[in-house]
């Protein structure tokens, strides 16, 4: 699991099906010092975060929480930090 601050949205016209219905956030993961780790990332949002928000990110179970069997999904938020 890694946390990341949302700092932006991403559109598309064309979507695997895995991912219809879902919006797609770009996330600036961070460390625990709060500064940024990396470069930001794209991730599909299955809680209803919006920009600003601090967020918990994952890399493992895309398949299980978008209940299919196969995904090009990489990141997926599970929860919002408080």
């Amino acid at each position: 699991m890694q946390i990341g601050r949302v700092i932006g949205s991403a559109h598309s016209t064309v979507k695997h099906p895995s991912m219809q219905g879902r919006k797609l956030l770009i996330v600036q993961p961070r460390l625990t010092d709060n500064s940024p780790d990396g470069d930001p990332i794209l991730a599909v949002d299955c809680i209803g975060a919006g920009v600003s928000d601090n967020v918990i990110l994952t890399s493992d179970g895309a398949r299980k929480l978008l209940d299919v069997e196969v995904t090009p999904v990489r990141w997926t938020i599970i929860g919002i930090q408080d």
